[in-house]
């Protein structure tokens, strides 16, 4: 279970004179096993910024993230490092491949930067169900936008991570595409138990939603779901 206990960040920008703004403002959120979790809301509104404190990604201003009965940001940073490795899959937004390797090489990175060979039998299991399995061998700069996106979700979910966090993982992808993903998240939770917040600004995603909030100006809210 991963818990945001009074999550905020807050932002310092001079706008003539010193001021300041919160991206996240007290949150407080609980992530099940079992569960997808749908995170939407207008750009800006403070998604992304909740996804990467979630993740250890980045610092809170205030509030603490609990991994269980670990208090995430209490750790230095190797611990925290080690930890999100061996227990979260993050899918984010933006590119994050390692152009130097192919695709499966890719894929299991994560598992071989914690001191493991990696499953690469799991790993092509992911890949044969995102559509990818022929590109096993391919760079990153041969693959098209959606391709990229569908590699990086097999990578979160090669590891067997117990949290999946995914930051709008159907952006780039065509609607049979987007079906698959939103499919595969959801029996990850389902059948396989897993935690799963995802991030969309997709309504097709919403069936797909065990508990679907809205990010409000950097609040949660859970009115009109």
């Amino acid at each position: 279970m991963l818990r945001a206990e009074n999550l905020s960040m807050q932002y310092f920008r001079k706008t003539g004179q010193a001021n300041h703004f919160f991206a996240v403002r007290s949150v407080n959120l609980t992530l099940r096993p079992g569960e997808v979790t749908l995170l939407v809301g207008r750009s800006g509104s403070g998604k992304t910024t909740l996804l990467n404190m979630l993740a250890g990604l980045l610092t809170p201003t205030e509030g603490r993230v609990w991994l269980g009965d670990t208090d995430i940001y209490a750790l230095p940073d190797g611990p925290l490092s080690r930890l999100r490795n061996a227990k979260l899959g993050v899918i984010p937004q933006g590119r994050s491949a390692v152009d130097t390797l192919g695709v499966l090489e890719n894929v299991l990175l994560p598992q071989q930067l914690r001191g493991e060979k990696g499953d690469a039998k799991r790993a092509l299991g992911w890949l044969e169900a995102l559509g990818m399995a022929e590109l096993r061998d391919a760079r990153p700069a041969e693959l098209s936008g959606g391709e990229l996106r569908r590699m990086a979700i097999a990578r979160a979910l090669a590891g067997n991570p117990e949290i999946i966090l995914a930051d709008e993982p159907t952006g780039d992808l065509d609607d049979e595409n987007t079906r698959a993903v939103l499919a595969l998240l959801r029996r990850s939770a389902v059948e396989d138990g897993k935690t799963v917040l995802l991030v969309t600004h997709d309504s097709e995603a919403l069936p797909y939603g065990t508990r679907i909030y809205r990010m409000e100006r950097g609040s949660l809210k859970t009115d009109g779901y």
